[in-house]
């Protein structure tokens, strides 16, 4: 849609698990082009320890 392309990274993606309850770069995307990463699947439970492992990051 324009310059900037924007890229997800899969260390950081907690899809949106402790924060929305869908991922939130799939339901704003405007053309639906956000495929799930095959090689990154992970589970609601990995998901959640993810998402605890980044907030305890930064409160440091």
């Amino acid at each position: 849609m324009g310059p900037l392309i924007y890229v997800i990274d899969p260390e950081r993606c907690t899809e949106c698990v402790g924060h929305f309850d869908e991922p939130q770069c799939v339901s704003l995307c405007p053309v639906d082009c956000i495929p799930m990463d095959e090689a990154h699947e992970e589970t609601e439970a990995d998901l959640q320890q993810k998402y605890q492992r980044l907030i305890s990051e930064n409160k440091t």
